[in-house]
């Protein structure tokens, strides 16, 4: 029997890098499903052209710093991050949110 598996390169809009090492560290410490789900977020950033707010949006009174938005079950989590050259996107920190208002110390980079 012959399986053929389609290998389809999606294009990219965007490519995602890490600044220090803050959002790695981040990640590490969170459960399989939550790594797992932002890992398909990010994904989703990169691959389609129009990011929804539900999952990419800039963050009030601030000038180019812009949330990504994961929701795992009811556990809520934002990871900052800013534009280079329009298609580089740059991850800073992340945090589990557990208020409506991002806390203002978690905007620091």
């Amino acid at each position: 029997m012959l399986i053929f598996v389609s290998m389809v390169e999606k294009k990219k809009y965007r490519t995602i890098i890490f600044y220090k090492d803050y959002f790695q560290l981040f990640f590490e410490k969170q459960r399989d499903k939550v790594k797992d789900k932002i890992i398909w977020t990010l994904e989703l950033i990169e691959e389609i052209q129009r990011v929804p707010e539900s999952y990419l949006k800039h963050i009030e009174n601030t000038e180019g710093l812009f949330e990504i938005r994961v929701q795992q079950g009811t556990d809520i989590f934002r990871i900052f991050c800013f534009f280079d050259q329009g298609q580089l996107v740059v991850l800073a920190n992340g945090f589990q949110k557990k208020t409506q208002k991002t806390p203002k110390q978690e905007r620091l980079i």
